[in-house]
């Protein structure tokens, strides 16, 4: 299992646009992908309903864990994503 904590960084959060491009991407990946703020319950990071039901907002540390085949790097590859503001142009 591979685990990191990360801090949004989108202005808004994870919330709107920055959900959508996140869930994509969490579905994208080989491994099995799980976030959860910390101390928070674990969703799954391709659902975009889940994602908006976690309350991240700017500055929230959230924790990504990945189960199965290319687990560390779907971490790394979300986590690249969240530590960017998605609600900025061309992000």
């Amino acid at each position: 299992m591979a685990e990191r904590t990360v801090t949004i960084a989108s202005a808004t959060g994870l919330h709107a646009r920055p959900a959508a491009i996140f869930s994509k991407a969490a579905a994208s990946q080989p491994a099995k992908v799980t976030i959860e703020k910390v101390g928070g319950k674990a969703v799954s990071a391709s659902s975009i309903l889940m994602l908006m039901t976690l309350g991240a907002g700017n500055g929230d540390q959230v924790v990504l864990r990945a189960e199965g085949e290319g687990a560390e790097e779907s971490v790394n590859a979300l986590a690249e994503l969240l530590e960017k503001d998605l609600d900025a142009e061309g992000a």
